[in-house]
């Protein structure tokens, strides 16, 4: 089998990273059909097409994505090589995984955690809403998303979802506030409450609920991030509607303290990838072993 031409592969991560070929080729000093030729000798190399043309941008398609994260790893490793006597580090392989603002910090920390002392991988983490998270997957930016609200899936957009886990919600607050309390009809006609933003899981689960007990709660906030949330809380003025799992230091130092659960509401804690020719396998070991935790607790 013939070898791979590292020439080729340097201009395609020098047009990857560009997105335009002309502007590469004016920066590399070639000329634009020169450059095209290497791009199309790696593509003819490896079999796939490395590029799709929207407009005047180029965009990497899949096995595109696939051929940079290799030729950064590549590139590397070739200047680890050079910085070796300097212990310079080694080189990474890129896990990119997104999480709703929403979602717990803590269940986001237990997902990672495996991949945090490995020196052989990478892992960017990027928060937003679920429509940016979803639109960056959909272009193979993500390789995986967190979250708690299933998406919609056709046969355009094929996303896996993945049930990782399911936590109780509380109410939840401050020792002072909640006194000898821990009736919800009670604390929440009594205190004003912090409520995850409107449309989110936790929220209509919520609103639900107190429509069925005849309750107007005073509403403190409305926070689309659960680290605000939690931080509104532990001023000690009012209640948080949250999973103990967002405040699992907290409720173990006494910090704040648990109320009744709130019946009939839970946050189900969701990995969405999508159908890909060549899948992470990293984030295949990390789904793994949530769902295997999931079992082993259940």
């Amino acid at each position: 089998m013939a070898e791979l031409n590292y020439n080729h592969l340097r201009y395609f991560w020098a047009v990857a990273q560009d997105g335009n070929l002309s502007r590469t080729a004016e920066r590399l000093n070639v000329s634009q059909s020169a450059l095209s030729v290497q791009i199309r000798k790696l593509e003819d190399r490896l079999g796939h097409a490395l590029f799709e043309r929207r407009g005047r941008a180029l965009h990497l398609t899949e096995a595109g994505r696939i051929t940079l994260d290799h030729a950064e790893a590549i590139f590397a490793t070739g200047e680890e090589l050079l910085g070796t006597l300097k212990e310079t580090g080694n080189a990474r392989q890129a896990v990119r995984i997104g999480a709703l603002a929403t979602l717990s910090r803590n269940f986001q920390i237990s997902f990672v955690e495996p991949l945090l002392p490995r020196t052989d991988i990478e892992v960017v983490l990027r928060s937003g809403s679920q429509g940016e998270l979803l639109g960056a997957l959909q272009s193979l930016g993500l390789d995986v998303i967190l979250t708690d609200q299933a998406p919609a899936s056709d046969a355009l957009t094929p996303f896996i979802v993945h049930r990782l886990s399911e936590q109780p919600v509380s109410l939840v607050g401050a020792p002072a506030l909640l006194g000898g309390t821990r009736a919800v009809a009670d604390l929440l006609r009594a205190h004003p409450v912090v409520l995850p933003a409107a449309g989110s899981g936790m929220r209509l689960g919520f609103d639900a609920l107190v429509d069925r007990l005849g309750l107007r709660p005073q509403i403190a906030a409305e926070v689309d991030d659960m680290a605000m949330m939690r931080l509104i809380v532990r001023e000690g003025h009012a209640l948080g509607v949250l999973p103990p799992i967002a405040v699992r230091d907290e409720l173990a130092d006494g910090t704040l303290v648990e109320a009744e659960a709130l019946p009939g509401i839970a946050e189900t804690f969701l990995a969405v990838t999508i159908e890909r020719r060549f899948p992470n396998p990293v984030v295949r070991q990390l789904i793994d072993r949530a769902m295997r935790d999931r079992f082993d607790h259940a």
